[in-house]
């Protein structure tokens, strides 16, 4: 099907209201457009750099543990939560009781991600994962009670207070099933010759369409994307969050969404998705690259500095690429040393200006990677 051809779907009158249902998306798909063509083309070149930043730089992993709490918190913020990613990185004992919600729900999404990426060595991109993914998602949180891990047995609706002055109506709990099926089967067909960013794009937008569940659904949608990624190696290791992009425009963002099911249009919703995927990308190699200017300075201009403590002190210090927000007691654990012995680091890292207290106490100190924290605000 040629994309200027394209049928959203349809209203169905149901009781008292209409819900949309989505026309399925289980086949070839034709984009003339040159513009996306071209977008698309450099959109390619730019993940080869970020896949090429991910496979070279050392103990990588230990920052994407970084991306993806920054994933957690803007994704979740979209949803209205307000973690800012200082707060996702502290221990929950050192969060304000008010603001605690908020934070399991950040957690629960870096919980979410690391499973559902890990569960792609045995499992394909399925519902079945989606219904996992689901279940840590909601996990003791705001919608703990809507079916976690369960396709919704029941309406929903997007904006709006009821039924009656939604801003969108999903389709009909009885089609969930069968749009889901669908879905799945397009995101796996090998026989479809679609690129394979804009398959992650129509299917993103297709599963916020469907909404399949009774909460959490923006969430793991934008989840969706990087497993997909992921799963069908376009990206290496998981670098690639577009949370943040949509967080930044996210007016422009549910318009877009909105544009395909009024107006038949998708070449809006891709070009939209094609220059967030380019931007991020863009965006993630330029924090690599600072990540490796920083690495640097710490590591070959203060760090040697210790002497002895040298080893123990590039220890800890891989460990604050992963979590830059630490007391005493964590890194007592983390490295395996004594009490002392982990003050004595904490206070040559302060000297040498690589933490920064941030209490002000003179017990129970909270200590911050501050010049690393920064590059992913």
């Amino acid at each position: 099907m040629n994309i200027d051809k394209f049928k959203a779907g349809t209203l169905k009158k149901q009781y008292g209201y209409s819900s949309f249902s989505p026309e399925l998306v289980n086949h070839e798909w034709l984009i003339t457009d040159t513009k996306i063509n071209k977008l698309l083309s450099d959109t390619d070149r730019k993940l080869g750099e970020l896949n090429a930043f991910s496979m070279l730089i050392p103990d990588v992993d230990y920052f994407i543990k970084m991306h993806i709490a920054k994933e957690a918190t803007k994704s979740s913020r979209i949803e209205g939560t307000q973690t800012s990613i200082e707060e996702a990185l502290q221990n929950e004992e050192y969060i304000n009781p008010e603001k605690i919600d908020d934070w399991k729900e950040v957690h629960n999404y870096i919980e979410a991600m690391n499973y559902s990426i890990k569960q792609l060595d045995k499992l394909s991109l399925s519902s079945r994962l989606l219904r996992q993914t689901h279940k840590i998602l909601l996990q003791g949180v705001r919608g703990k009670h809507k079916l976690p891990g369960d396709f919704r047995t029941s309406q929903n609706w997007i904006g709006g207070s009821s039924l009656k002055d939604a801003a969108f109506i999903p389709p009909n709990h009885d089609e969930v099933a069968d749009l889901i099926g669908d879905l799945e089967k397009f995101i796996n067909n090998d026989e479809l010759q679609i690129p394979s960013l804009i398959r992650i794009a129509i299917a993103h937008y297709h599963f916020e369409t469907i909404h399949p569940f009774l909460d959490g659904n923006g969430r793991l949608g934008r989840l969706l994307i990087t497993l997909y990624l992921v799963s069908n190696k376009i990206i290496s290791k998981p670098t690639l969050y577009l949370s943040d992009f949509f967080e930044k425009n996210r007016n422009h963002y549910y318009d877009n969404l909105t544009i395909v099911r009024s107006k038949n249009s998708l070449t809006q919703w891709l070009t939209f998705f094609l220059v967030g995927v380019l931007e991020t990308a863009q965006n993630s190699i330029g924090t690599f690259n600072e990540i490796i200017k920083l690495r640097r300075v710490v590591e070959e201009k203060k760090i040697i500095t210790l002497g002895k403590r040298v080893p123990k002190a590039l220890e800890l210090m891989r460990y604050l690429y992963s979590k830059p927000i630490v007391d005493a007691n964590e890194i007592a654990t983390a490295l395996d040393v004594n009490i002392s012995t982990a003050h004595r680091l904490s206070q040559d890292f302060e000297k040498l200006k690589i933490l920064i207290e941030q209490t002000g106490n003179k017990r129970n100190r909270v200590f911050i990677f501050e010049d690393y924290v920064k590059l992913f605000r």
